[in-house]
């Protein structure tokens, strides 16, 4: 019998035969000063079982110890629905604007040995990993005001975006005129470029990533 582990990031639920693992959330809005928040982990399989590990990396993708997860491994049983606590234990965080880390759940599926006795088996772990923001009280917009702020600009070949708030921001369906742009998510007071088509011209119309994992209703943009 021939028995692999493979590992596959998936940005929203790891999936088995009639179900997976799911997250209650596609992001994670971490209150600074909070003692804790909580994710929900839930198995919407009928019948498989699954040994679940989770953990948080920094912003450039380096498991990190800035957040303690318990429990951090576990079995979660066809149904089952699981608490996790997610608690910062880092150091001093900027207090002006967010800052990001991730949040990752692996799902390894349990394996039937006699059902497979003697067959070839494929076993993948996938991987959820999530945008964990912690934010600082007071921070000024709110942010559901926030993407009002964002300017933007044009430079050669590029669509520059400048974002003035203390918010991460992703925008998502950018266009200009009819054409569409990439996606992309700009930081604190900070400034990002997405590539602009050949000769397009027009308005420059975009939506965001609520903090619910919404998408935002499109807004016009402010082209300096």
């Amino acid at each position: 019998m021939l028995s692999l582990l493979s590992i596959m990031p998936f940005c929203a639920q790891a999936q088995s035969n009639g179900g997976g693992i799911t997250l209650n959330s596609t992001r994670i809005i971490y209150p600074l000063e909070a003692k804790q928040t909580n994710v929900s982990v839930r198995n919407t399989s009928g019948k498989s079982t699954f040994l679940i590990q989770s953990w948080a990396e920094d912003g450039a993708g380096n498991k990190t110890k800035d957040f303690v997860v318990t429990p951090p491994l576990f079995t979660s049983g066809p149904g089952n629905e699981n608490m996790l606590r997610l608690m910062f234990t880092g150091g001093d965080l900027p207090r002006d604007r967010e800052s990001l880390y991730f949040f990752n759940t692996k799902a390894i599926p349990s394996v039937d040995k006699q059902a497979l006795e003697g067959k070839n088996a494929l076993i993948l772990a996938t991987v959820t990993r999530i945008k964990l923001f912690v934010r600082p009280a007071g921070l000024k917009p709110s942010p559901d005001v926030a993407p009002a702020s964002l300017r933007f600009s044009k430079s050669g070949a590029k669509l520059n975006i400048t974002n003035p708030t203390p918010y991460y921001l992703t925008l998502t369906d950018i266009k200009i005129g009819s054409q569409k742009l990439q996606d992309t998510m700009v930081a604190p007071m900070s400034n990002d470029s997405v590539p602009l088509p050949l000769g397009s011209a027009g308005d420059i119309t975009f939506s965001t990533i609520s903090d619910f994992g919404g998408v935002t209703k499109a807004q016009k943009g402010v082209l300096q």
